[in-house]
């Protein structure tokens, strides 16, 4: 009985999937053409990297229905690379990145994801939301005699038509039928509609031509010495910091979405085996694409399934059903965009803002802003940074003390709150060495001593007492600070 249950389940979840991966694989070929045009790259690299990169993170990533490809944020920071040295110089940045990416899940580092504040997420994802949105206005140009010119006359109208017709089914179609993923209904229906009635509009055959062949594997034409390692190191760092920020911070908005817990160390291990063998086969490196995600999450895909048949789409499009794609109206995949971009923006934070801490709000902003107008790397760094301050000054401000005079004439100090290096200045000013009595005890039950500043700050307040010709002991340690007062040789109670 329980067999006769649960099969037509499986093969309903079997089939969201195959569809979502389906889904994706069309929003993947325009994304990865223009990122390896962005880099100055042949589209097939682009191609072959969303390839490799989507199946492998697919099949051996901590984190299913997650999908990842050739991502813009690490095209952009290679163009000087590419520019100066070439292809190959950058397809062993790729596979040394990959080889980063490798060491960082190895060491079990992809837990640091967990330190990056939820303000921080909001800005990241509400400045990657704005990102997806302002990259699909790309479309709407051509090049004309003096450069990109914006599309006009009737190419706009029938451009607009197209793209607002793909929003409204994409946005209609599950109050009528949820049989198949919207985003895939409305490339097809559009695609149909274009072809049958001969508007002509602007395709996906008009970006680059992805008819190919299999990718060959062969080691990066580059000399094996100090010299080479100079010139790809910095890039090979970037692309890894920016691919596994963009990663971790994907990974999270996909467990929350899911309400299910990945793997990010795996995550990372698989991501940086996907850069090396992508590298190796001549494809570009990649990360996470929210985007991408998005779709896929939205069209019914959460297993491993779905990421591979995305993946392996991509190969089936170069190799057999490039002019089937090539014919697809960059409309229908702008109109899908534009609706990722608004269902991932995270509207919800706008009303928020006058709610929150004036510095949260502040971390949110400035996150959305650093995104869109640099990249992510940058942002989410700022980012962790106004955070780490913020935190920093209100716990400084929390340390207090209560002072009680003994019947022995002593003194006692009972501070509560972290001392560390932010505190430190306020903790002393608690203290009164010239007025205080011969002895004075600092009792530490509610104190904690979080760094070498704070061990430096009751050093600095003993000797001020000593100058003073006065004792200071102090008492209720916790075993590890009371080991490291010992080794500073400061006095301490029994």
């Amino acid at each position: 009985m329980s067999t006769m249950t649960i099969t037509p389940l499986r093969l309903r979840a079997l089939r969201q999937d195959v569809l979502a991966g389906l889904t994706t694989s069309f929003a993947l070929v325009p994304e990865c053409i223009a990122f390896a045009l962005v880099a100055q790259l042949n589209p097939l690299m682009g191609l072959y990297g969303a390839f490799f990169i989507c199946t492998i993170t697919a099949l051996f990533g901590g984190r299913p229905g997650m999908i990842s490809g050739a991502a813009g944020s690490m095209a952009v920071v290679i163009v000087a690379l590419v520019v100066q040295h070439g292809p190959q110089y950058f397809l062993a940045t790729v596979v040394l990145s990959g080889l980063i990416m490798l060491a960082f899940g190895a060491l079990r580092l992809g837990k640091l994801v967990r330190m990056v504040p939820h303000p921080v997420m909001l800005g990241f994802v509400n400045g990657l939301a704005i990102v997806i949105a302002t990259a699909q206005l790309e479309h709407f140009r051509t090049n004309g005699p003096g450069g990109p010119q914006w599309l006009q006359g009737k190419p706009l109208l029938v451009m607009l038509g197209l793209t607002l017709a793909t929003m409204l089914i994409v946005w209609l179609l599950p109050r009528v039928t949820r049989a198949i993923p919207p985003a895939l209904a409305a490339i097809l229906g559009v695609g149909v509609l274009s072809y049958a009635s001969g508007l002509h509009t602007r395709t996906l055959g008009d970006m680059a031509a992805i008819a190919g062949g299999l990718p060959q594997w062969h080691l990066p034409l580059v000399p094996l010495d100090l010299e080479a390692l100079r010139i790809i190191g910095p890039y090979a760092v970037l692309m890894a910091i920016v691919g596994l920020l963009e990663t971790l911070l994907t990974f999270n908005l996909t467990d929350e979405i899911t309400a299910t817990r990945g793997q990010p160390d795996r995550e990372c291990l698989a991501l940086g085996a996907a850069n090396i063998v992508a590298g190796l086969f001549g494809g570009m490196g990649g990360c996470a694409m929210i985007g991408q995600t998005m779709i896929n999450l939205g069209s019914g895909g959460r297993s491993r399934l779905s990421g591979v048949v995305a993946g392996g789409m991509i190969l089936l499009f170069i190799l057999f059903l490039s002019p089937a794609i090539e014919r697809i109206p960059l409309a229908a995949l702008a109109g899908v965009m534009f609706v990722v971009a608004q269902e991932t923006f995270a509207w919800g934070s706008l009303r928020v803002l006058g709610k929150v801490p004036r510095n949260d709000a502040l971390v949110i902003i400035a996150v959305t802003v650093i995104t869109v107008m640099t990249d992510l790397a940058v942002a989410v760094l700022c980012g962790i940074v106004i955070a780490a301050l913020n935190f920093a000054w209100q716990h400084a401000r929390e340390v207090r003390a209560e002072v009680a005079d003994e019947d022995d004439g002593s003194r006692t100090y009972l501070p509560h709150g972290t001392l560390f290096f932010a505190s430190t200045t306020h903790f002393l000013e608690l203290f009164d060495p010239q007025r205080d009595p011969q002895q004075v005890t600092l009792d530490c039950r509610h104190l904690r001593l979080a760094d070498h500043s704070a061990i430096a700050a009751v050093q600095t307040l003993a000797a001020r007492y000593e100058r003073a010709g006065k004792q200071l002991r102090v008492t209720a340690l916790s075993q590890r600070c009371s080991q490291l007062l010992a080794r500073a040789g400061l006095p301490q109670a029994a």
